[in-house]
């Protein structure tokens, strides 16, 4: 099976997503969309990783490439691939369902609590996670859920954190994905974002939690089991 993931920024990788696609035999693809538009045939995909970034999703001037890649995702979409949308790649997501992308009321990074809507303990994905877990956070905007989704996770700064498309489209504000390589990387391009803020946590709290990736990752590994499951054919 083919994982492909879509990639905004050298220091926002597959992470971990890598880690469960070597453990399964899975071959792993990336595009850099910032470099190259050429996208594989959505159809020959087992899943689509849309990762995360600082871009936002309307900033087509200063991101030129981010139509083309709308362009694919809905047609990956329309191909019935699997799709894993992370912080940016989530709200890329949403963009192109027709639900609105805007600035949250409250900027959220480090380590925060992701509680389950009513609505999750009836989705065959977020079913399989427990009614509250922490996970990491890097954000500032937020996406609205689409017309004909699922609202499957809130937490005290964001109201939205989860959506369910048609069962085979998966959208997440946060990053189970992140491993401790992932974070020091943020810490050191956007450290900037680090102000004195509710929601944002300083650079010692945040290492101070890395223990949270082992159940992140053990959490991830449930909801790709899930979304990959039943695909009808090993692509």
């Amino acid at each position: 099976m083919i994982v492909h993931c879509l990639q905004h920024v050298p220091f926002e990788n597959a992470a971990t997503i890598a880690v469960w696609a070597s453990k399964h035999g899975h071959t792993l693809t990336t595009t850099l969309v910032y470099e190259n538009q050429s996208f594989p045939d959505p159809a020959s995909l087992g899943l689509l990783a849309v990762m995360g970034g600082p871009m936002n999703v309307y900033q087509h001037r200063d991101h030129p490439w981010l139509p083309d890649e709308k362009t694919f995702i809905e047609r990956a979409l329309a191909a019935g691939t699997p799709i894993l949308g992370v912080c940016l790649g989530a709200q890329l997501l949403a963009d192109v369902l027709g639900a609105k992308v805007a600035q949250n009321p409250q900027i959220e990074i480090g380590w925060h609590p992701v509680r389950s809507t009513r609505e999750a303990s009836s989705s065959k994905l977020f079913g399989l996670l427990p009614a509250e877990f922490t996970a990491f956070h890097w954000h500032g905007d937020a996406f609205g859920i689409p017309a004909g989704a699922t609202r499957l996770a809130e937490s005290k700064a964001c109201p939205n954190q989860a959506f369910e498309y048609g069962g085979r489209a998966l959208g997440l504000q946060f990053h189970l994905e992140y491993s401790v390589d992932s974070i020091e990387a943020m810490l050191a391009h956007c450290a900037d974002e680090l102000v004195d803020a509710p929601f944002i946590q300083n650079p010692d709290r945040i290492r101070a939690g890395y223990g949270h990736t082992a159940t992140t990752y053990r959490l991830l590994e449930r909801l790709l089991d899930g979304l990959t499951a039943g695909t009808g054919k090993q692509r």
